[in-house]
C-alpha cells in the first residue's frame, strides 16, 4: 500500500521508517533540500556544521534508542558523564553539578539533590522534595491534570520556595520548552522530572558523534529506500485535494523553478509537518470539523540557534550546561561534545537563546552583541584579560514556529494520530503522546501514525513493533 508522508523531519521519517517494516510503500515529500525538519544541519564554505538546534539526547528516550539499535547506529550515541551541570551567575566562571551516582532510581538522583550545597539549603531542598512527592506517588495521571496550571503557579501551590525556581527551573524550563516557569504548563517538566525518578539513567545526556541530518536522518532515509520508499526532498505540499466525500484524493506538490505542479496518488495520506503549517493547508471543509479547529489552539514557539566559533579554548567542560541566564537556555562546546567538531584548540559554542520571542525580528548584529555580553559573564577570564578571546564566525539559525508552545492548557487541543478522515494520519511531536514536544517526541508519533495505519489496514500490514526498548543506555555509555 502507498502512503504520502509531508515532511522529513524525524515525525515522517519515523513513520515511514515503521510503515516499511510492516510492508507499507512510502513516498516522503519535504519541502526543503535538507532532511531532519527540526533537526536539521548544513555545512558552511569551510565546511563547518550549524544545526537547527542543540539536540541532547537522553537516558529516558526509549523510542528513540530503540529506533538507533534499529537502525544499527548506536555508537553514534555519545554518552557523557551523568551530571546535570549548572552556571553560577552569582559566581562568573563557576559551576553547580548533581552528579548522579550509578545507583537504582528514584534514590540516584535524590542523592544527586541532598549532595548539591551550592544552590540549595536543607530546608529548600525538603520543601522541594515535600512538593514534588504529589507528582511522584500519583504518577503520570496527575502530571497530566496540572496543564491547568503553569509551573510557576504549581511550585506555589506546593509551597516550594521561590529560590528553587529561579534557581532550578527557570534553567529546566527554558532547556525543555523554550519559555519560562510562568508560561510553561506544569504537566511538561512534571513529566521530565517523572521519568528521570523512575528510571536509572533517565536523566543521562547525549550528544550525536556529528550533525543530525548525516549521522541520524540519512540512516533513516537510507533504510526507507532500500526497503522501497522513496524520499523526495525539494518537494514542498501545496495542497491537498479532496473526493466529494472529504477523503484524500491526491496531494498536489508545488513545482520549483518554473516547473509545472505535480499530483501525487496513494491510498494513505500523511502530514508529518509542524502544527502552523497543517493549520495553512487545510482544506476548506476540514476547517468547519471540530477535530481540526482544536489546532487552532496550537502554535509553534520561535527559537534561536547560535554557532560560535573561537580563537581558543574557552571550557574543557564535556556537557550540557544550563546557563541560568535571562537570555540564554542551554549551551554546549560542541568542539568537546561531539566527535566530528572536535577541536583541541579552539572552541565552538552552541548555545540556544530563548525565551526568543523579542529577538526572533532582530538583527543577527544584535543578536550575538547581546549573547557576547552574556559569554563575558559565563567565562570572564577569557574575556576580561588583554588578549580577550575573539570571535572567529558565527551563523545563526531562526525557527520562527518551533514546537508546538507548552502554555497551560493545551493538552486539550493536542490531536490523535488518527484523524475523522479515514485515509489521513497525523505525525508530529504536538500530537498527543507521552513525551511532549521533542525528538522522543516526534519519533514516537510517527510510530504511533505507522500503527494505526497499520492496524486499520490489517490485511496488508504485518505488526509494528510497540514495545520500546528498556532505558538503559549507561550499559556501554563507560566505553562510548
Amino acid at each position: 500500500m502507498r502512503v504520502a508522508i509531508a515532511g522529513a523531519g524525524l515525525a515522517g521519517l519515523s513513520c515511514a521508517k515503521y510503515l516499511t517494516d510492516v510492508g507499507h510503500t512510502p513516498i516522503v515529500l519535504e519541502s526543503r533540500d535538507v532532511l531532519g525538519g527540526l533537526v536539521a544541519a548544513w555545512k558552511d564554505k569551510d565546511g563547518d556544521w550549524y544545526e537547527t538546534g542543540l539536540h541532547a539526547f537522553f537516558g529516558a528516550y526509549p523510542n528513540m534508542l530503540q529506533l538507533f539499535k534499529e537502525l544499527d547506529i548506536e555508537d553514534r550515541l555519545q554518552w557523557k558523564e551523568h551530571t546535570l551541570i549548572f552556571n553560577q551567575p552569582e559566581k562568573p566562571g563557576t559551576y553547580s553539578r548533581f552528579d548522579v551516582p550509578d545507583i537504582p532510581a528514584p534514590i540516584n538522583v535524590i542523592l544527586s539533590i541532598l549532595r548539591n550545597n551550592d544552590m540549595l539549603t536543607w530546608e529548600q531542598k525538603i520543601r522541594f522534595a515535600i512538593g514534588l512527592l504529589p507528582a511522584v506517588v500519583r504518577g503520570q495521571k496527575y502530571v497530566e491534570e496540572m496543564d491547568k496550571y503553569s509551573l510557576l503557579e504549581w511550585l506555589r501551590r506546593q509551597g516550594v520556595d521561590e529560590k528553587v525556581n529561579t534557581d532550578i527551573f527557570i534553567a529546566a524550563s527554558k532547556a525543555l520548552t523554550f519559555i519560562n516557569p510562568d508560561e510553561v504548563s506544569a504537566t511538561i517538566p512534571l513529566t521530565a522530572l517523572n521519568r528521570f525518578l523512575q528510571e536509572r539513567y533517565g536523566s543521562k545526556i547525549a550528544f550525536l558523534d556529528g550533525s543530525p541530518t548525516e549521522r541520524m536522518c540519512q540512516p533513516l532515509a537510507d533504510y526507507i529506500t532500500q526497503r522501497g520508499g522513496e524520499i523526495r526532498i525539494n518537494s514542498p505540499l501545496k495542497e491537498i485535494v479532496l473526493n466529494e466525500d472529504g477523503t484524500v484524493k491526491h496531494f498536489v506538490i508545488r513545482g520549483l523553478n518554473g516547473a509545472p505542479d505535480e499530483i501525487l496518488t496513494a491510498d494513505v495520506y500523511v502530514s508529518a509537518m509542524s502544527v502552523d503549517v497543517v493549520k495553512v493547508l487545510l482544506p476548506k471543509p476540514w476547517q468547519q470539523m471540530e477535530f481540526f479547529q482544536k489546532l487552532e489552539g496550537l502554535e509553534g514557539v520561535p527559537v534561536i540557534n547560535l554557532h560560535l566559533w573561537f580563537d581558543r579554548k574557552l571550557t574543557d567542560i564535556d556537557q550540557l550546561l544550563f546557563s541560568r541566564s535571562d537570555l540564554l537556555s542551554v549551551y554546549a562546546d560542541m568542539s568537546n561534545t561531539c566527535r566530528e567538531y572536535a577541536n583541541p584548540d579552539r572552541s565552538m559554542l552552541e548555545l540556544v537563546l530563548a525565551p526568543a520571542k523579542d529577538w526572533i525580528d532582530r538583527s543577527e548584529e544584535d543578536i550575538v552583541a547581546a549573547t557576547m555580553t552574556e559569554l563575558k559573564k559565563l567565562f570572564p577570564h577569557h574575556f576580561d584579560s588583554d588578549k580577550p578571546a575573539k570571535l572567529l564566525k558565527y551563523h545563526i539559525v531562526k525557527t520562527p514556529r518551533s514546537v508546538y508552545k507548552a502554555i497551560p492548557g493545551r493538552q486539550q487541543y493536542r490531536p490523535s494520530q488518527t484523524t475523522p478522515i479515514n485515509n489521513f494520519y497525523l505525525a508530529g511531536s504536538y500530537t498527543m503522546q507521552r513525551y511532549l514536544g521533542s525528538m522522543e517526541g516526534a519519533v514516537l508519533s510517527g510510530k504511533l501514525t505507522a500503527q494505526a495505519i497499520a492496524e486499520a489496514h490489517p490485511q496488508t500490514a504485518k505488526k509494528v513493533n510497540k514495545t520500546p526498548i528498556t532505558s538503559q543506555p549507561a550499559t556501554n555509555a563507560a566505553t562510548v
